[in-house]
């Protein structure tokens, strides 16, 4: 992941971008560049490796301005964090060039580069663009001309902007499942992959949509669609303030985060799937080699994490039909397991420094596992570095220390883990493409769920008294329900405790009572009977219902029976992201009813670093 800002203004623009890059910064953490228009005519570039703030000590050394440039702060995908494999990227005549997103087929550009007579300084996939960039160049003698052939050539998913000493005025754009957003000004204009980064300098957006190029210049913008067609593209106003790590109009920081996750959600998609398909380099450039000859997955985790990969199990053996097991970091630390052949170990945490899962990761280095593959929200955290694979999510930062936007976008990024281990083991076109667009529709499926805000905050009122909890979901669920009652133990200090509800007859049925409400996720899928049948076992014994139910479960309020519908049918494979959002809720507003610290509960970190 990684983030873009551009200005062409009558004023320096560096000051511009150097705030919008530090305004993406959690986009990207390796390495930080800028290329601006010096007034000699000439492209200065300035690369360091590390934060935004080394670039910004740099510029104080070798001091530079300029009415036009571009800046790029970076998350390695290809090529090893260092400052030659940091954006911008440069080929001949003054052309430099900046890009997020993975490009599929850059060997085999590289390799006609190569025979052409081009030098490669990087490792990097963005470095082939440049190239191509200034070749098609030299037979159209325009910028934009030359983008646009370019990107015809280009398979994966990118967002591009590129400027080039021959043409002083110009910044050219593009975007193929990656986001990309024009600000306008008054005789100035600018260029960002998240309207954040921009927000100090206008309020005014357009959005680049899927295919489009466009040339930004100071008076003005023209846009290209996918077919070369000039189109408009709505200008919006933005209503986010440049303060949006504050908690805003929140009365907490977990109630925002809470809210934040369609958007969250959205941008651990972003740049990992185009044209219906995931790109499997996302998770690094060894992937692809790496997901094909895993003949089984080991997930290592803690807490609310260890709930993620408890959901994964179920969709890695159902569709990718692998074997998989999850194991408590702590635990696994010292059960010196079986390691079969060719297996991924995969390890989850938000913070990428949680004690024992990074000392589980140690541990299987030397174990025999096939490789290593991290997922988390911390780019520079220990657990990226010392991990072969990577996927980051891209929650940004979350402040509350009960995790819920860190969990439901590790469910997405565990989700594009599925869809790529099954596509190499045999998963045909149609699964994927249909997978894909189901992971794609969560965003808008959660904003959906959460406008249930009301319902479940009178529901809230009906626990406040209450000294315990029962949480029961079935299959995929059922470490959602335990997801749900570790909400609400960390916040509100109501003992909750969650089972599988088959389990119900075995021994937690002797604890239900008029006075212990239990809670259910209720979709409707293949073990909705089942869990009917369970629900039934729970008012045979007085036990009051609170029940979240698909609108086509067939589940009515009746007596002792609290039903809240879901907005609509979810599929299975959505239904661990959708069902995590009520439950959320119902714990944040019990805690508020109940007076305890919300973002600070007591007796809990954010990060856990000690065993």
């Amino acid at each position: 992941m990684c983030g873009i800002v551009g200005a062409v203004a009558a004023r320096d623009v560096l000051p511009i971008l150097i705030d919008g890059l530090q305004r993406l910064e959690y986009r990207g953490y390796d390495s930080a560049g800028v290329a601006l228009l010096e007034s000699d005519g000439r492209v200065r570039r300035l690369r360091t490796v590390g934060k935004v703030a080394r670039l910004k000590e740099a510029l104080l050394e070798t001091p530079t301005a300029g009415q036009l440039g571009i800046a790029h702060t970076r998350w390695a995908t290809h090529g090893v964090p260092s400052e030659r494999n940091a954006h911008p990227h440069v080929s001949r005549d003054g052309i430099a060039i900046v890009h997020n997103g993975i490009i599929e087929n850059h060997e085999a550009l590289r390799a006609a580069l190569l025979a052409q007579g081009y030098e490669f300084t990087s490792e990097t996939d963005t470095e082939v663009i440049a190239h191509r960039v200034h070749h098609h160049y030299a037979a159209h003698g325009d910028l934009f001309a030359a983008v646009q052939a370019t990107v015809r050539e280009l398979h994966g998913a990118y967002a591009l902007a590129v400027i080039s000493e021959r043409d002083p005025g110009l910044i050219v754009v593009a975007r193929v499942g990656c986001p990309v957003v024009i600000g306008r000004g008054e005789q100035e204009n600018f260029v960002a992959s998240d309207v954040s980064a921009l927000l100090p300098v206008t309020r005014r957006f357009q959005f680049l949509e899927e295919g489009d190029v466009a040339a930004i210049g100071r008076d003005g913008v023209r846009i290209v669609d996918q077919a070369g067609v000039e189109v408009e593209r709505a200008l919006r106003d933005s209503e986010l303030s440049a303060d949006a790590v504050e908690k805003g109009d929140y009365a907490h920081y977990m109630l925002k985060e809470i809210h934040e996750q369609p958007r969250a959600i959205a941008q651990t998609l972003e740049e990992r799937v185009a044209g219906g398909k995931l790109l499997e380099a996302a998770f690094g450039p060894e992937a692809a080699d790496v997901l094909a000859r895993a003949e089984a997955v080991q997930i290592v985790a803690c807490g609310t994490s260890w709930h993620a990969g408890s959901v994964a199990r179920y969709f890695v053996e159902q569709i990718c039909r692998l074997p998989c097991w999850v194991d408590i970091a702590s635990e696994f630390r010292y059960r010196n397991p079986v390691v079969p052949k060719n297996t991924l170990f995969v390890s989850i945490s938000q913070s990428g420094e949680t004690a024992d899962t990074l000392a589980a990761l140690r541990q299987a280095k030397q174990s025999g596992y096939l490789s290593t593959l991290a997922i988390c929200n911390v780019p520079e955290s220990s657990l990226v570095r010392e991990s072969t694979l990577v996927m980051l999510t891209r929650a940004g930062p979350e402040i509350g220390v009960a995790s819920t936007k860190a969990f439901t976008t590790q469910l997405a990024a565990l989700g594009m883990l599925v869809i790529a281990l099954g596509k190499l083991h045999g998963m045909d076109r149609a699964t994927e493409r249909n997978l894909v667009a189901q992971l794609l529709e969560t965003p808008r499926l959660v904003e959906e769920t959460l406008a249930l805000d009301a319902q479940v905050k009178k529901l809230a009122a009906t626990f406040v008294e209450k000294r315990h909890a029962l949480f029961l979901g079935r299959g995929a669920l059922a470490p959602v329900a335990m997801e749900g009652a570790l909400k609400l133990k960390e916040i509100s200090y109501i003992h909750a405790e969650a089972y599988a509800a088959g389990e119900l007859k075995h021994g937690p049925l002797a604890l239900v009572d008029a006075d212990m409400p239990v809670v259910a996720v209720a979709p409707n899928n293949d073990l909705l009977e089942k869990l009917k049948s369970n629900l039934q076992e729970v008012r045979a014994r007085g036990g009051e219902l609170y029940v979240f139910a698909d609108p086509e479960s067939g589940i009515h309020e009746s007596d002792g029976v609290h039903v809240i519908t879901m907005p609509r049918h979810v599929s299975p494979f959505q239904a661990p992201i959708v069902y995590t959002v009520p439950l959320q809720l119902l714990a944040y507003h019990v805690a508020t009813m109940r007076g305890t610290d919300v973002d600070q509960p007591r007796n809990l970190a954010k990060s856990v670093t000690v065993e």
